[in-house]
């Protein structure tokens, strides 16, 4: 039986969640919540209640904090992860509670970048269930943050009579584009999502965002624009696409754009830090941009006396290009790239080392970029940047194809 699209797109991919902060002052508006009339919320406060009363009902359990799940990524608002991880309270902490609890127990996991934690509980979850598609995409997720490129592959090939098609095409685009196949991965995605009109709205925007992240890639602005208004047209709150079409507007040095584009989209600490790039450069801005660095430096204070780790790759940026501190950036770079391998997570290695002119810094991301064939221009050109130093770093970049 394959598994609904709903569930599916669960897991896929959250930015990184924002760090509680204290206002200035008290007539300050800390958050728009949502209506009280707003017949879903009203829905999911009465069953709330009803889990109150009988805390240890599962199947009441495991279908709100799926809704609690879906409402994190379609609000993009972390609290609702939050109230899923409550939800299921009474199992959290079993070193093995019913495979319901335990899948969306690592969705969470998985959403906080507690990754090893999240794979341990996949492993449990298909060894009772090997045909569990959540489980799979998840797993596949995962693997591909952490640069496991085959296991990953693995896990999206086994969607495939599973769920939609769309879906398996996607997890496995997503891959192939950074293993040297993008081109015809992307052609064979840009298909797929055509001959899946009508397929669930969150599914499609993924599929589109990654389109548009890889025409990114290769430099076509004009074809990565256009696919990214597609995109937000469909999903305007999507936190994720948000953040991937400000920074391609930061690339293009059209920081107005991005100020329009998240001005009321500040509460995910990745899009403040976005915003608040675009700030710096704006005349005239320059009180609002102090106010929003000093918001980030706040945040992600808060997250380090917590021992927060997700915010590592947003907090390398903030140092790097905000407080132009290049040693703690290019420290904050590295320990996130021991954790996790996306694009972003090479490029920012390869910022900080630029501006800290480490070559031997951004020695293990050339190497990485060289073996496993990643396409990306502005690699490409930061890789020129740094220069060929010595033979050795040379024939990295052939390979990689920079020069």
């Amino acid at each position: 039986m394959k598994t609904p699209i709903s569930l599916l797109c669960a897991c896929l991919p959250l930015l990184a969640v924002a760090a509680p902060y204290t206002p200035k002052d008290g007539s300050a508006v800390i958050e728009q919540l949502p209506r009280r009339a707003d017949a879903a919320q009203r829905e999911l406060r009465g069953l709330r209640q009803q889990l109150n009363a009988t805390q240890q009902d599962l199947a009441l359990a495991t279908g709100l904090a799926q809704r609690y799940i879906a409402l994190a990524r379609s609000e993009t608002d972390p609290r609702y992860l939050g109230y899923a991880q409550a939800a299921l309270a009474p199992w959290w902490r079993q070193a093995a509670p019913p495979v319901p609890v335990r899948l969306l127990r690592a969705t969470i996991l998985q959403s906080t970048h507690h990754f090893g934690l999240a794979l341990q509980d996949l492993d449990a979850v298909l060894a009772q269930q090997p045909h569990d598609a959540q489980a799979w995409l998840t797993r596949a997720t995962v693997l591909s943050v952490q640069g496991d490129y085959p296991q990953a592959t693995a896990a999206c090939a086994r969607l495939s009579a599973l769920t939609a098609q769309l879906a398996t095409v996607t997890c496995l685009a997503n891959i192939a584009g950074v293993t040297g196949r993008a081109a015809a991965s992307e052609r064979l995605l840009g298909l797929t999502l055509q001959r899946s009109a009508g397929t669930a709205a969150e599914l499609e925007n993924w599929a589109a965002t990654l389109l548009a992240e890889m025409a990114t890639r290769r430099g076509d602005s004009t074809l990565a624009e256009a696919r990214y208004k597609a995109a937000l047209a469909r999903q305007p709150r999507d936190s994720y696409l948000l953040g991937a079409y400000a920074d391609f507007l930061l690339d293009r040095q059209r920081p107005q754009d991005v100020v329009a584009l998240l001005q009321d989209r500040q509460r995910i600490d990745a899009l403040l830090l976005r915003y608040a790039l675009a700030l710096q450069s704006l005349p005239g801005r320059q009180s609002a941009f102090q106010a929003a660095k000093a918001e980030l430096a706040a945040r992600f204070t808060a997250a380090m006396q917590r021992g927060d780790t997700v915010h590592q790759r947003e907090q390398a940026r903030f140092a790097l290009f905000l407080q132009h501190d290049v040693p703690s950036a290019l420290r904050l770079a590295q320990q996130n790239w021991a954790i996790q391998k996306e694009v972003p997570d090479m490029r920012i290695v390869l910022e900080a080392a630029l501006a800290a002119r480490d070559y031997g810094a951004a020695q293990p991301v050339l190497a990485w970029v060289a073996a496993n064939g990643v396409e990306d221009v502005a690699l490409q050109r930061l890789a020129r940047q740094l220069g060929p130093q010595d033979g050795q770093k040379i024939s990295f970049i052939k390979k990689a194809g920079v020069l």
